[in-house]
């Protein structure tokens, strides 16, 4: 996911852009290969909007409306959907990067790759390169500075550390999934598979619902998660196998209509590789929230560590400890020692502890659509990812925040958003929740500010946000950002339990979110409707006019929602 956004968001602010995947679809631990749900900083249901949203956000609410079978093909065919209608953006599916091209030591110029199915070999050429493999390959071929296993506590200064360091990392699992057939299904064990003929060869690891398999069928942490890969997932085989064996034929579990349906081929890896950056994420940064000046992304997944044995840990698979929303610096993004290399994903510049959190594919989504933009930006302004960081920062937040991702402690003060000086007027609007919310810069509720426009109703009277100026402006693009529900969950996931969780939004498309609503523009004295929109699933909405208009006022009219009795719009901007 990270790579996936990162060349979406390059291509998107004009970068010729290259995506090379060594799989036949994209989305990694996500795709129906491998079958993880992802997970973010919404994991933990506080009621605040903490859920991320950029092109993530798009993605996930694109999948809600078309895929409510939540078929894991279907979730393939998306992502690819959305790479090749970028213009910018060229996909290389099963296409194995050899090795990286390199000049002056420290500087990759070239990438050589080969694609199996045509035996085509291929050179890109370019100026900045992004590692979002997870593993590292390039970046370690390229002689990236980078740490393997878990640091001692003394180091930096972390209490859930280990009193020495060690080349230990979480390991991988499988996934399998099953169905209630209806009738008996008998189950065989291979010769091969392990036996758990005892509810105590699966202690600390309940093994009630069948649907989705389990998480913590985990092995290979004491291994080289990248050389001993094969290895691993025979081992995770052989359990997955024997758990499922346990299920079926030792004990009453209620399985007896159970069967498999499909079993796992490819690790879903955790843990391997992680870059060194200008700076090192650190447990203490993520427990005080801090906010880095050159925040570029954001995380709130539990600091989520596991046993190194795990599966074979007599002990609970996974240990626990909730931190607050904190930010990720884009000085964690980029090699410290390769001048053009960007990362993103699980190996960005972390510890083993604060990766524990870091690893999270939605926040990994982040910090690829944040390199993607920073790469963009490096390109227009001819900097290298150190002095983007030091010297540009504020054009690279500026332009994700417009990309509606979130950024604490920020607000947009982008110059260029003409909202910013328009005068705000509705036809109602409620305690708390006034029109002037719309340009105070925040784009979902913080705390019990909740930075929004609603209007009393959704009838004529009332369903209306004007903007004016003092005099006619050319205006050709319109940006509307609605409400989807961000304090909710939206995991798209096999795991029935997770389904039906009542923070879920999976059950349909957000009560709050806009569905149709009309923009009208005052021009030469007279109102005319520009734009009218119907059956809206997004979030954020961007209408551009070509050519310009050339308008005094504006009027937004929301007509329908998805559920709600009222409109509510967190952001306008005009450009």
């Amino acid at each position: 996911m990270a790579g996936v956004c990162a060349a979406i968001a390059a291509a998107r602010h004009g970068c010729k852009t290259a995506l090379i995947q060594d799989r036949p679809v994209l989305g990694g631990n996500s795709s129906s290969e491998i079958r993880m749900h992802i997970c973010g900083a919404d994991s933990f249901y506080d009621g605040q909007a903490r859920r991320e949203t950029g092109i993530l956000e798009e993605l996930r609410l694109e999948n809600l409306a078309r895929n409510p079978q939540r078929s894991p093909a279907l979730w393939d065919l998306l992502l690819y959907e959305w790479v090749k209608r970028e213009a910018e953006l060229d996909l290389y599916l099963n296409t194995l990067t050899l090795e990286p091209i390199m000049e002056s030591g420290n500087h990759i110029r070239a990438v050589r790759a080969r694609q199996m199915a045509s035996e085509r070999e291929w050179m890109f050429e370019a100026k900045y390169f992004a590692d979002c493999s997870g593993d590292g390959q390039i970046g370690a071929q390229a002689g990236a500075d980078y740490r393997i296993g878990r640091e001692a506590r003394e180091e930096f200064n972390e209490s859930l550390a280990e009193s020495k360091a060690d080349s230990y990392v979480l390991g991988s699992s499988i996934l399998f999934m099953a169905r209630d057939m209806g009738r008996p299904m008998p189950f065989a064990r291979p010769e091969w598979a392990h036996h758990y003929p005892s509810d105590d060869d699966l202690s600390f690891r309940p093994h009630g619902v069948y649907r989705y398999g389990y998480w913590w069928i985990e092995w290979g942490g004491r291994l080289d998660t990248i050389s001993d890969n094969d290895r691993i997932r025979d081992e995770l085989l052989k359990i997955a196998l024997g758990v499922w064996d346990h299920i079926k034929n030792h004990g009453d579990h209620g399985a007896e209509n159970w069967a498999l349906e499909w079993v796992g081929m490819l690790p879903g890896k955790r843990e391997s590789r992680r870059f060194i950056g200008d700076y090192i994420l650190r447990q203490g940064d993520l427990e005080s929230g801090r906010i880095f000046e050159d925040e570029v992304a954001y995380g709130g997944w539990p600091i989520d560590v596991h046993p190194i044995a795990g599966f074979e840990a007599r002990e609970h698979p996974c240990r626990q400890i909730q931190v607050p929303l904190y930010s990720i610096p884009l000085r964690s993004l980029y090699s410290r020692n390769i001048n053009n290399l960007f990362f993103a994903g699980r190996n960005i510049s972390a510890t083993h502890i604060a990766f524990a959190s870091t690893r999270i594919m939605a926040t990994c989504a982040l910090t690829g659509q944040a390199i993607g933009t920073a790469a963009a930006v490096c390109r227009d302004k001819g900097l290298l990812p150190r002095e983007a960081a030091r010297h540009a920062i504020d054009v690279i937040q500026r332009k994700l925040l417009a990309e509606d991702c979130f950024l604490l402690g920020h607000r947009n003060e982008d110059a260029g958003d003409m909202v910013r000086l328009a005068r705000v007027t509705a036809g109602s609007e409620q305690n708390g929740r006034e029109a002037e919310k719309v340009k105070d810069g925040v784009a979902r509720s913080v705390g019990t500010n909740e930075h929004c426009w609603e209007s009393a109703s959704l009838e004529a009277k009332d369903n209306w946000l004007q903007l004016e100026w003092d005099k006619p402006i050319l205006i050709g693009q319109v940006q509307l950002t609605f409400d989807s529900e961000l304090e909710k969950q939206l995991i798209f996931t096999m795991d029935d339990d997770l389904y039906s969780q009542k923070t879920n939004l999976l059950k349909g498309l957000p009560q709050r979110l806009v569905r149709d609503f009309e923009i009208h523009a005052l021009i030469d004295n007279s109102w005319r409707s520009v734009r009218s929109v119907k059956g809206n699933i997004h979030r954020a909405r961007r209408e551009c006019f070509l050519p310009a208009m050339k308008t005094q006022a504006i009027r937004i009219i929301c007509k329908a929602t998805h559920g709600y009795a009222k409109a509510r719009i967190f952001e306008i901007r005009a450009y």
